[in-house]
C-alpha cells in the first residue's frame, strides 16, 4: 500500500480514455460504431474498490514452455493475446533481486524475507543471477546505486522520474499494460509511452535513429511472438539499482504465451559487447487481468462500469496517466 501511495504522488490519474479495450475488441468483430457511442452508466455503487490480489508477489516463476497456440484468432490469423497484462513478482527496485528492495534505502523499507524465500533474479542467464557487466559498467551501475538516494548530479536521476519512457525491458515490470492488435502491429500501452510491434516485414529503422522504447519486428511463431529489437537509445534504466545497456544492444525476445489466455512469459537475450562480457538472458513472468479482477492501481489501473443501469456486460477503462516531473521522493527533489 505504501508503494501504491508513493505513486499517486508520481503521477496524476488525470482521467480514464474512452471505453478503448472494448472498442478495439469490438472493432475486430464489426461492432466497433455501436461501441464507440455508448457511453458508460458510472455510479458509486458500480466502482469496485481499489484493491485486488499483490499477485506481484509471487515467488515462484511460471515458464509457459513454446509451441503450437490453440486458442482464439484475430481475422488475420494473429493469436487474439489482446488485454490487460502485468508482471507477477514485483516492480523495478530491483532488477536482479525482485523483492530485495533498494540497498541504501532511507525509508528502510526491507527485503520480503531472505533472499531464498524471494523470487529469482530476472536474470536467468548466467546462473548466479547477476548481469555480466564488464568492470568499467559494473562500476558505472554501483555509482549510480550509490548516489540515487542523493542524486547530486542529473545523471544520477532514474530517466523515469523525468517522465521519459520506462524503456525495453522496464516497461514490463513497471506498472500493469495493455496489448492491443491490428493487422501487421502488436501495440504495447504502457502507462510511460507506448511501443508498436511491426509485422508486415518492414527492415528496421536506419542505424543513427534512436528511440526509448527502442524499434520492434517481430513475427508469430505458434504460441510465441518473437521480436527483434534495435535503435535503442540506451537512456532508460532497468531499475531503480541502475542496471543499463548502452545503444549498441541488441534484444532477441519471446513472449509465449499460454493458451488458455491467462499467462505469458517474457524471455529476452541481450546482448551489448560495448558494455557486457557475454550474452545473457532476462525471464519476466505475466499474467492477464480481465474484468473478472479488482482494480488495484497497480498492475490493473482501469475502471470497470456497465453499459446500463441493470448492469450488463463490462466495460473496461483503462485509467491514463499524467506524469508530473521530479515529483516527490521519486524524482529525489532534484531540480535540474
Amino acid at each position: 500500500m505504501k508503494k501504491m501511495k508513493s505513486l499517486k504522488q508520481k503521477c496524476l490519474v488525470a482521467s480514464t480514455l474512452v471505453l478503448f479495450p472494448l472498442a478495439v475488441n469490438a472493432a475486430e468483430d464489426g461492432q466497433a460504431a455501436s461501441a464507440a457511442v455508448v457511453k458508460p452508466i458510472v455510479s458509486s455503487e458500480s466502482k469496485p474498490k481499489a484493491e485486488g490480489d499483490n499477485i506481484r508477489w509471487e515467488k515462484k516463476y511460471v515458464n509457459v514452455p513454446e509451441g503450437q497456440w490453440t486458442g482464439p484468432r484475430l481475422a488475420d490469423g494473429q493469436p487474439d493475446v489482446q488485454g490487460h497484462w502485468s508482471n507477477t513478482v514485483s516492480n523495478h527496485a530491483n532488477f536482479t533481486d525482485p523483492q530485495g528492495g533498494i540497498p541504501g534505502d532511507p525509508q528502510g523499507r526491507p527485503p520480503k524475507g531472505t533472499r531464498a524465500d524471494r523470487a529469482p533474479s530476472r536474470v536467468s542467464d548466467p546462473a548466479d543471477g547477476e548481469i555480466p557487466y564488464q568492470p568499467w559498467a559494473r562500476a558505472k551501475q554501483q555509482e549510480f546505486l550509490q548516489y540515487f538516494f542523493n542524486a547530486i548530479k542529473p545523471e544520477y536521476i532514474e530517466p523515469l522520474a523525468r517522465c521519459a519512457p520506462a524503456g525495453v525491458p522496464k516497461s514490463f515490470y513497471w506498472h500493469g499494460y495493455e496489448i492491443r492488435q491490428y493487422p501487421g502491429y502488436v501495440v504495447f500501452l504502457f502507462s510511460s509511452g507506448t511501443r508498436v510491434i511491426h509485422l508486415d516485414g518492414k527492415p528496421h529503422l536506419p542505424e543513427n535513429i534512436k528511440l526509448w522504447n527502442a524499434d520492434s519486428r517481430g513475427h508469430w511463431e505458434g504460441n510465441t511472438l518473437v521480436v527483434d529489437v534495435t535503435n535503442n537509445n540506451g537512456k532508460a534504466r532497468f531499475s531503480r539499482t541502475g542496471d543499463f545497456s548502452s545503444e549498441n544492444v541488441h534484444i532477441q525476445e519471446k513472449y509465449i504465451f499460454a493458451n488458455d489466455g491467462s499467462r505469458y512469459t517474457y524471455q529476452a537475450l541481450v546482448t551489448d559487447p560495448t558494455v557486457y562480457t557475454r550474452p545473457w538472458t532476462v525471464t519476466i513472468p505475466a499474467r492477464r487481468y480481465t474484468a473478472k479482477d479488482k482494480p488495484n492501481g497497480w498492475h490493473f489501473e482501469v475502471l470497470l462500469n456497465t453499459r446500463d443501469a441493470k448492469g450488463g456486460e463490462p466495460i473496461i477503462e483503462r485509467d491514463e496517466r499524467i506524469c508530473v516531473e521530479n515529483n516527490g521522493g521519486f524524482g529525489q527533489g532534484v531540480k535540474h
